[in-house]
């Protein structure tokens, strides 16, 4: 592969990663190197100056999210939102802590009324970490009711934060006693219940809210896809005879960390014939000469901006056989098709039925959507393929600054290999833009 997402950067000497570069980032951010948010690297800053981008204008993006999040609960009478879920909190706040920990313990939680007030739970002695962020007026601790911090106390601990909840909601709301819940335990919400405090589904607010990107968050979104091609890359020379899967995976967390990245959902790339079936993740398979590599990137990059390209590309020196150019050139024209139909106003059984049919021997393997959403991580939609449609389809409208990713998965049933091709786009007014630059493979598309 000549094309290099570094050629750029590596020719302009003028560049240099560790300057300063005044009192504030090109994000708006601190230029203070002991500073406690994160965010991205002086690396990633200088990559994407060289790559003409414009960084967000975090300020900006921030009270955008939150009039978002502010107008769903308007539309539904809704006193307001609590939130458990640690990427609805970022969307909320743009705090983050331990996100990955604390998915699978709720420590932290967030209520922002229909005002616009913002109460942040964090982890405990953790406040320092949210001095930064103006919009969260509040903050307090006291959110964990789960078996392993409270143990056979839970019920009280629960009992105590929903009369928390209830005083709150009495101070910001008046009578309005609607409250919006995304995720909760059990207990929490018995304890809701019990004081007859109305619950609705959070979900449903957040995941509209977030569904529609202003400018900022398209620029955040283009860093964020930015620094991920440049980690594909080295990737991609990584990916030689004699390297195993987890050798070239690796590649992708460190550069996504050096970049100021956050983590990686899945670690789906496989190699040879365990890329048929999908959805093998990494392992200590050592790669041959000849042999397709396929991969999905589901990286949450800079920003927390989540980069979800799939490419599949050939180990070594091989002349592809004409069976993986086949299964290439079906994945690529599937995506290409499917991009090419998108347009605001049309609904998503209509972007269905416009779609491309999968030939009837990769039905059985199709991926589980044709396309979905994309922001903080995957989100709404889900746009499903026409066999899924009567059982998994739901109503919807494509909009201006809708961000979906466009996949397929290639592969027949009892096949030797299989291709995984996606790429990222935004819904503008007049059709898509596509984010994502990183090349198609020239040898396979023969």
């Amino acid at each position: 592969m000549n094309w290099s997402p570094f050629s750029i950067a590596s020719s302009n000497r003028k560049i240099d990663p560790t300057r300063r570069r005044g009192a504030f980032k090109p994000d708006g951010s601190p230029n203070e190197n002991d500073r406690v948010e994160i965010g991205p690297t002086d690396l990633a800053f200088n990559e994407w100056e060289a790559l003409g981008l414009i960084a967000p204008d975090l300020t900006r993006m921030r009270e955008y999210r939150l009039q978002r999040i502010v107008n769903e609960l308007r539309k539904r009478d809704l006193g307001g939102i609590l939130l458990f879920d640690p990427l609805n909190i970022r969307y909320a706040t743009d705090s983050t802590n331990m996100q990955l920990w604390i998915t699978h313990n709720s420590a932290r939680a967030c209520f922002v009324s229909a005002s616009g007030h913002i109460i942040l739970w964090d982890f405990h002695n953790c406040d320092h970490l949210t001095a930064h962020l103006p919009l969260v007026k509040e903050l307090r601790g006291g959110a964990s009711f789960f078996y392993f911090e409270t143990g056979d106390r839970t019920t009280e601990h629960a009992r105590h934060f929903a009369q928390e909840i209830e005083s709150i909601l009495k101070e910001h709301s008046g009578n309005n006693r609607r409250l919006a819940l995304d995720k909760i335990e059990i207990v929490g919400l018995r304890e809701l219940d019990r004081l007859n405090i109305e619950t609705f589904d959070g979900q449903e607010v957040m995941e509209l809210a977030r569904a529609i990107k202003n400018e900022d968050e398209i620029n955040a979104m283009r860093c964020s896809l930015a620094s991920t091609e440049i980690a594909m890359a080295k990737m991609q020379q990584a990916s030689v005879p004699g390297a195993t899967e987890n050798d070239i995976w690796a590649v992708l967390h460190a550069e996504n960390i050096k970049r100021g990245g956050e983590w990686i959902e899945c670690r789906l790339l496989s190699s040879g014939p365990r890329t048929n079936p999908w959805f093998q993740e990494s392992g200590p398979r050592v790669v041959q000469n000849g042999e397709l590599l396929a991969f999905d990137t589901d990286l949450v990059g800079p920003y927390g901006i989540c980069a979800d390209i799939s490419r599949t590309w050939m180990i070594g020196d091989a002349e592809p056989t004409a069976e993986q150019r086949r299964l290439y050139r079906v994945a690529y024209d599937h995506i290409q098709h499917n991009m090419e139909i998108l347009r605001p106003g049309m609904t998503f059984e209509e972007v269905t039925r416009a779609g491309v049919r999968l030939p009837e021997e990769f039905r059985a393997q199709r991926y589980g959507v044709m396309m979905h959403g994309v922001g903080l991580c995957d989100e709404y939609p889900s746009i499903r393929y026409p066999e899924d449609l009567e059982g998994h389809g739901y109503s919807g409208v494509l909009e201006p600054g809708m961000a979906l990713c466009v996949e397929a998965y290639v592969g027949a049933v009892g096949g030797k290999e299989g291709v995984k091709l996606e790429d990222q786009v935004i819904i503008t007014e007049n059709g898509f833009e596509n984010l994502t630059t990183y090349p198609f493979e020239e040898a396979l598309l023969k």
